[in-house]
């Protein structure tokens, strides 16, 4: 009990997949507590009481809140398996530079053309996602995945691209991403999906595609 893990999280949260994905590279044991945020677990409410979100780790009865930390944190506790950050200072640097710049800039832009209303404004809200998209292609080079050797840090915050990305593209019925356009990101995203840790672990796409329709549907209809 010493030990426990527990993982607050939802079905489909890029969020929460993050620390699903890294405990599996880690090789951690934990326990899922699947959420309904309609109606948020007093637990939850307990554990994160500044942001009331998912995901929540728990270990030994202590609660890390937001999926960076909970990476940073799970890369500095379980150090005998594979690594999730660089060991030099720098490229340590890099790694939440390019993470954050993610959720900052790559992640808001892609969920804008999501949200706009109407064909023209999801092609005007493209511009600045392809954009990033194209920053993010220059950081792979000649690299496989973001981490070297093996799936790290900024892959593990980039992992919603590798099943998101397509499912976005049936619900809107639009082109997000161009595989000719970004061979560096679409190997990835091959690279990444085909890891055991992130292959066994992927949402149903069905229920995504059903999940993602309705909210779709919310934002074409919204006033």
């Amino acid at each position: 009990m010493a030990d426990e893990v527990k993982l607050y999280r939802t079905w489909s949260s890029p969020y929460g997949l993050r620390i699903v994905w890294a405990m599996h590279i880690k090789g951690i044991e934990y326990e899922n507590v699947f959420e309904d945020l309609s109606q948020k677990s007093p637990q939850l409410l307990q554990y994160n009481p500044v942001h009331k979100k998912i995901p929540v780790l728990v270990h030994k009865g202590e609660p890390i809140c937001e999926s960076l930390v909970i990476l940073e944190y799970i890369h500095e506790t379980w150090k005998e398996t594979t690594p999730l950050l660089p060991q030099d200072p720098y490229e340590k640097a890099m790694a939440r530079f390019w993470a954050k710049f993610v959720d900052d800039k790559l992640l808001p832009s892609v969920w804008s053309v999501f949200t706009e209303k109407g064909y023209e404004a999801k092609k005007e809200a493209l511009v600045p996602a392809v954009q990033n998209l194209e920053i993010i292609e220059e950081q792979l080079k000649e690299k496989k995945i973001f981490g070297g050797e093996s799936i790290g840090y900024v892959d593990l915050s980039l992992g919603w691209m590798a099943y998101l990305l397509d499912v976005f593209e049936e619900v809107m019925d639009l082109k997000l991403f161009d595989a000719h356009k970004f061979p560096l990101l679409s190997g990835w995203m091959k690279n990444f999906s085909d890891a055991p840790a992130i292959k066994q672990h992927l949402p149903p796409r069905d229920k995504l595609v059903t999940r993602f329709q309705l909210f779709h549907e919310k934002f074409q209809t919204a006033n």
